[in-house]
């Protein structure tokens, strides 16, 4: 839900911005014919922007160019005043800002989903109270510039702040540009271009705080040289139909510093939740550490796992390798437990976390239901053979869980002995290893482990047969 909300403020924010700078001078809009426009504008914006990826480069690069020229002809435009043109701006950069944003590969999630369901109203929820932001934002601007041009102190601010804004929205677009001429090979790779490119792009994400800061520094601005002066007359006027006509601008001009500066902190509230929280992977849970009984088995008490949640575990083997699995009961209902290990053919061992009553694959985002775990293909967690359920326990043999270390990829540092002089050793610290036995043997020199590979057996009742305890 806060991914749509702060995507749709990155490329409409400027525009209702550009839009309040653009009736700045109207006294009085036209809601309907303004609405229609937009709603137009919309219509044509959402499906070209769908389209535009599915072109290839050279679409996009006609459509960047296009969007380049037409910022800059809308800043020239503004030495003119025209009603109708103001009408066909409000068409174009709409269009262009819509046309950015169905860009986004994962506005499909929304466009093209044939079930509603509770993520699907989460997500259009968000889509919803990003518009009315924007909606909210462009009348803000708009009364806020007018209000300084009442003032007579910042006639200027409008234009300024058009032509910073358009700067910003225009800064990304030549370094799209630049990126498809080279992908065209129609300029030449180079460091210097490559440097830019990944530069602009960064700036791109940043482009809700930068919005923001640009109008908190008109904000300070209109609060000195708009509120201040109106607060100080109303407070030296003293004829009192003087003072409550003071006292009226003052309390609009501090109701656009209050509307302004709530606007400004949503919206950088809700990028700051998306870059540090939203966007952060899920972090897996800390796995407990079990070991081999003499039997060289697991035992995990099945009153542990029953929950319904995703109890971790991890093993480690003989080589130091950290073998995750996890067990969980797939039913609310009954005792029905599956033993997996943490990890998929697919995705690697990226792992699982429990997402509301689902199981999400942290490696792709995919979502299962928890009673497909234990089930083999896909993203499913590869299942694990061989283990067995007591009355009170859950028993996973050596030989089920050796079978996992191919899957994983972390290993632990442990302390070793080498079976052959007795050395005590780490297995990273270790040069030379044998596997024997399905077991892994280090040594402290070549000669060891020559002399163990010819007669393991020799050497075998001198070691410690689990080298660490596994």
């Amino acid at each position: 839900m806060n991914y749509f909300f702060t995507f749709l403020l990155l490329p409409i924010l400027p525009i209702a911005i550009l839009l309040g700078c653009l009736w700045r001078d109207n006294a009085k809009l036209n809601l309907h014919t303004l609405t229609w426009i937009s709603l137009v504008a919309v219509a044509v914006g959402v499906p070209t922007g769908l389209a535009l990826p599915l072109g290839g480069q050279i679409t996009l690069l006609t459509f960047n160019i296009i969007s380049l020229i037409l910022l800059i002809l809308f800043l020239i435009s503004q030495w003119w005043k025209n009603g109708v043109w103001a009408k066909g701006w409000q068409f174009i950069l709409i269009t262009l800002g819509v046309s950015t944003w169905a860009q986004d590969p994962n506005i499909a999630t929304v466009t093209n989903t044939d079930v509603i369901n509770t993520t699907f109203i989460l997500n259009v929820s968000a889509l919803i109270l990003g518009i009315i932001f924007c909606i909210v934002v462009f009348g803000w601007t708009r009364i806020l510039l007018r209000q300084s041009q009442q003032q007579g102190a910042l006639r200027a601010l409008g234009g300024w702040l058009m032509t910073i804004v358009v700067f910003i929205m225009a800064l990304p677009l030549t370094g799209d540009i630049l990126l498809s001429l080279m992908k065209l090979q129609v300029v030449a790779l180079t460091k210097w271009r490559l440097s830019y490119v990944a530069k602009v792009d960064n700036f791109g994400s940043y482009l809700n705080y930068v919005n923001s800061l640009v109008l908190l520094i008109v904000l300070a601005l209109f609060a000195w040289r708009v509120w201040l002066p109106r607060r100080k007359v109303t407070q030296q006027a003293s004829a009192p139909i003087k003072k409550r006509q003071y006292l009226g601008l003052q309390q609009g001009a501090l109701r656009s510093l209050w509307v302004g500066g709530s606007l400004i902190i949503i919206a950088c509230a809700m990028q700051l939740y998306w870059d540090k929280v939203t966007s952060q992977p899920p972090v897996l849970s800390e796995a407990q550490e079990v070991i081999l009984n003499a039997q060289d088995e697991v035992l995990i008490p099945i009153q542990q796992v029953r929950d319904g949640k995703l109890h971790r575990f991890v093993w480690i083997a003989s080589d130091g390798k950290a073998v995750r699995f996890f067990i969980i009961n797939r039913s609310d209902k009954k005792l029905s437990l599956a033993s997996v290990f943490d990890a998929c053919l697919l995705c690697g061992d990226s792992g699982y976390v429990m997402d509301g009553d689902q199981i999400m694959c942290v490696g792709c985002g995919v979502h299962l239901f928890v009673p497909s775990v234990g089930k083999s293909g896909g993203c499913n967690p590869i299942p694990m053979e061989g283990w067995r359920q007591t009355a009170t326990d859950v028993v996973i043999p050596r030989s089920s869980l050796v079978m996992g270390r191919n899957y994983f990829s972390t290993v632990k540092e442990i302390d070793v002995v080498d079976p052959v002089r007795g050395a005590k050793l780490t297995n990273k610290s270790a040069q030379y290893r044998y596997d024997y036995q399905d077991r892994t043997y280090f040594f402290a020199s070549e000669a060891d482990q020559t002399q163990f590979r010819n007669n393991p057996e020799k050497y075998l009742p001198k070691s410690n047969p689990t080298q660490g305890g596994q």
